[in-house]
């Protein structure tokens, strides 16, 4: 599994991933950062008057916390979790693809209304 780059602006940390591109400003998802237009500006600066910041403010970002859209689990590289065998250091991206949240994942009635709750599941959070 190739890993997604994602890219956080340096002024707001407004986090630009090609996961989802920026349909709504004509960008489609899967858009790599580095083909973006020559004029692109970051959708939050440029929205709340920081001024036209463009690519050029933008710096590599890896997540290193997830957290569980279901239930607000949040998985955290630093911690990993040693119990279920990934120990210290482990990222998200290397989790087995079976992976399921050790809350709601191993609830019954979650997963009877939601299906496995798995790596899908997950949003990278920012590191607070």
């Amino acid at each position: 599994m190739e890993k997604v780059k994602r890219y956080r602006c340096k002024y707001c940390n407004y986090v630009y991933s090609p996961l989802r591109g920026e349909p709504h400003r004509g960008v489609p998802a899967g858009t790599a950062f580095e083909d973006l237009p020559e004029d692109y500006i970051c959708p939050v600066c440029g929205a709340t008057g920081k001024g036209p910041i463009g690519a050029w403010g933008f710096e590599p970002w890896e997540p290193t916390k997830y957290v569980c859209k279901i239930c607000g689990y949040v998985y955290d590289k630093s911690r990993g979790e040693p119990l279920r065998g990934y120990p210290k250091g482990t990222a998200f991206e290397d989790l087995p693809e079976d992976y399921t949240c050790p809350v709601c994942g191993m609830d019954p009635k979650i997963t009877s209304f939601y299906g496995p709750v798995g790596k899908a599941q997950f949003d990278p959070i920012m590191d607070v």
